[in-house]
């Protein structure tokens, strides 16, 4: 086999091996492209390297897909609708207030009356403080949340309606 050959073989098998990791192992968070890219859910952009969350997942027999969203609550919301919300391999990440480092969203503790992007109020850290929340308390937190902020859509929060007479 000539050199010319074994060159071409070469790169033809190297770029097949880099086409077909796609990206890793297909498990755990990626990089954001802060300021860039644009919520799963409400579109906007994702900018707050403290409060951003991960979805891995997918419809089941098919390769799991990354969602990105620009606040827990977005994802919790977001996940709710989705079919394979509970099928094992769905992961989801959350950047920890403290240092932006991604953690386990479902191990994480959560820290009330937070300033963050859709204003789900949460911040995520690894370690358990006095009255942090666990995961499913926390998805509870954010349902009360989104429950109010849509009880009526199209008014402000706190605007008496007319049926509130």
């Amino acid at each position: 086999m000539s050199h010319k050959h074994s060159y071409f073989l070469l790169i033809s098998l190297s770029l097949w091996l880099l086409s077909s990791c796609g990206d890793g192992l297909n498990t755990g968070p990626d990089d954001v492209r802060w300021d860039r890219e644009t919520c799963a859910r409400c579109a906007m952009a994702i900018s707050d390297q403290h409060y951003s969350a991960q979805v891995r997942g997918g419809p089941a027999g098919e390769k799991s897909q990354l969602y990105k969203f620009d606040d827990i609550g977005c994802a919790v919301i977001w996940l709710d609708k989705q079919a394979w919300e509970t099928d094992p391999r769905t992961e989801v990440w959350v950047t920890d207030f403290h240092d932006g480092e991604w953690i386990d969203a479902t191990t994480a503790w959560y820290i009330t009356g937070k300033t963050t992007p859709m204003d789900y109020q949460l911040g995520a850290q690894k370690t358990r403080e006095e009255n942090a929340l666990n995961f499913e308390q926390a998805k509870k937190h954010i349902h009360g949340i989104d429950d109010r902020i849509n009880a009526h859509p199209g008014q402000p929060l706190n605007t008496p309606t007319l049926d509130s007479k």
